[in-house]
């Protein structure tokens, strides 16, 4: 009977290791697909906002578009959520120009700082399990 709780006690201690359902300190790691697309979600959603590029207006929801498509073309550039901000969330490929977002205030902020602090709250979460 005690090797039953022992191995009771070891199979949970593993489940909290791992990170399995099991554990009371599960946590989740997301991989870098998913931490990209939670960014290009977080565009998607912003309201009240419009993405500038090469100084022409869109909806952010045309902005994610424009977003996963050019992920979608540069995808063997891009292996990491880092690497999307840098390759497909930055600037134009073609001028060079940075992309903008202009909130509700008259605030403009670079896409790449918007990102980026996104990403850095994305992998807060994931690391207190909130994936």
């Amino acid at each position: 009977m005690r090797q039953v709780k022992i191995f009771g006690a070891l199979l949970g201690l593993c489940g909290i290791l791992t990170g399995s359902p099991g554990g009371s300190a599960a946590t989740k790691l997301m991989t870098e697909t998913e931490k990209i697309e939670s960014l290009i979600r977080t565009v998607d959603a912003l309201e009240d906002a419009v993405f500038i590029r090469n100084g022409t207006e869109y909806n952010c929801h045309a902005a994610a578009e424009h977003m996963r498509a050019k992920w979608n073309w540069k995808k063997n550039e891009i292996k990491t959520a880092r690497d999307f901000i840098r390759v497909a969330a930055t600037s134009s490929s073609m001028s060079g120009k940075d992309y903008l977002i202009r909130f509700k205030d008259g605030r403009e902020v670079k896409s790449a700082d918007f990102l980026l602090a996104e990403l850095a709250k994305i992998e807060r979460n994931a690391g207190k399990g909130g994936g």
